[in-house]
């Protein structure tokens, strides 16, 4: 039977979520096929104006975070908003939020309101903290949640500098990912039991597994066998290995990969003298060291000159991209990961693939970024609303349409 629309297509998702982590699972449940509906305060995504945006408000970061969904515009301050909101919901399959579920009670829209509404709908909360624990009531952002679990820590460690955060939105990005995933369980749990449920993922306990999934190490055990840290991660020397002419990252790990690395620079015999190389444990234990001596054997030739040998030892290896370089891979050209569309709002962008490949119902990008309020009439009449209706609500300010709906 052949199968074509994406994998998600029949679901809908009512997304009033924001910035980065929301908006980044909802995006990928778009890119399976969902109907996402963004719906956003009349001022909108405050992503909009980051980075060059002009006057369409559709900067590089939310064009990247919102293709695939339809925007309307909602004050769910006022009533008629949220009575809007409440006609949306009425048939939905999910809502995502991303403000604190205090918020959501405030404007009447907690899950206890919601399910009695829709007993099938997915409510997803993603916030900073478990509402089980004294941070519950506490306003969360990637960078206090990567100091909260540690990683500016491990930054420090590894690097011997200052701690500091890493320069991605790691945490908003990883919990939207995981989001993603739960998200997809819960619909699953939906078409077999009929029923909908209240799913909670705080950003401070997904990340907290992501730092101590490597490094709890000996304190894993009871009593401790040794202390924080594993120590190949850690290590000052794990780094893009410097080369006569640009860096390269090879991983010699396994004890064949070792065996062949040695031969190749002509200390074979290191192997089986050298007690620092007797297993991984040795190894990772005089890691430090071992690296060291990686560090200063590249040096000694070209980028292209170690990825032929390293190439010939079975060893893997990849030259060290930069942003600029990273555009023009060739593998990335291979598969058409970068391509250039036009967008009505702001003309010809650059797009990123899907990353997941279907052989039956292969995710598509169908729809651009959309400029605010792009789909509020054809969203509000889906809702039940005539065109007499909706004008009032503009009148009002309770929602609005791009000038170029």
């Amino acid at each position: 039977m052949e199968m074509t629309a994406g994998a998600l297509s029949g679901v809908k998702v009512v997304d009033i979520t924001a910035v980065f982590m929301g908006p980044s699972a909802t995006q990928m449940l778009g890119d399976l096929g969902a109907d996402v509906i963004k719906v956003e305060s009349p001022e909108g995504d405050v992503t909009r104006g980051i980075g060059p945006c002009g006057d369409e408000k559709m900067g590089p970061l939310y064009l990247g975070l919102n293709r695939n969904k339809r925007s309307v515009v909602l004050d769910l301050k006022s009533e008629d908003g949220r009575e809007a909101l409440l006609r949306l919901v009425q048939d939905a399959d999910v809502l995502a939020y991303n403000v604190r579920p205090q918020a959501m009670q405030r404007l009447g829209l907690d899950y206890e309101t919601l399910s009695a509404l829709n007993p099938r709908l997915v409510y997803v909360g993603m916030f900073g903290f478990s509402q089980r624990g004294r941070y519950a009531p506490q306003a969360a952002f990637d960078d206090l949640i990567q100091a909260a679990c540690g990683l500016p820590q491990a930054v420090a460690r590894g690097s011997g500098d200052i701690p500091r955060y890493l320069p991605i939105t790691i945490a908003d990005r990883s919990v939207g990912l995981y989001a993603f995933g739960v998200i997809c369980a819960a619909l699953y749990a939906q078409a077999r039991t009929g029923k909908g449920q209240r799913v909670d993922v705080p950003m401070f306990e997904t990340m907290v597994p992501y730092v101590l999934g490597d490094h709890l190490y000996g304190e894993t055990f009871v009593p401790p066998r040794g202390g924080f840290g594993y120590p190949r991660l850690l290590s000052p020397e794990r780094r893009p290995y410097q080369t006569r002419d640009g860096h390269v990252c090879c991983l010699i790990y396994h004890d064949h990969h070792w065996r062949t690395f040695l031969k190749a620079i002509g200390k074979a015999g290191l192997f089986d003298t050298d007690p620092r190389f007797a297993s991984i444990t040795t190894r990772t234990a005089h890691i430090t060291e071992l690296y060291a001596m990686v560090s200063d054997e590249m040096a000694k030739r070209t980028t292209d000159e170690w990825r032929a040998l390293l190439k010939e030892a079975d060893i893997p290896v990849f030259p060290m991209h930069t942003f600029e370089t990273l555009l023009d891979d060739p593998h990335l050209r291979d598969i058409g990961f970068f391509r250039e569309t036009d967008h009505p709002g702001v003309g010809r962008i650059r797009e990123m693939a899907v990353p997941s490949e279907w052989s039956g119902t292969p995710p598509t990008s169908q729809r651009h970024a959309p400029a605010l309020g792009e789909h509020s009439r054809e969203v509000l009449r889906e809702a039940g609303y005539d065109d007499t209706a909706i004008d009032r609500m503009m009148a009002a300010g309770t929602t609005r349409e791009s000038a170029k709906a």
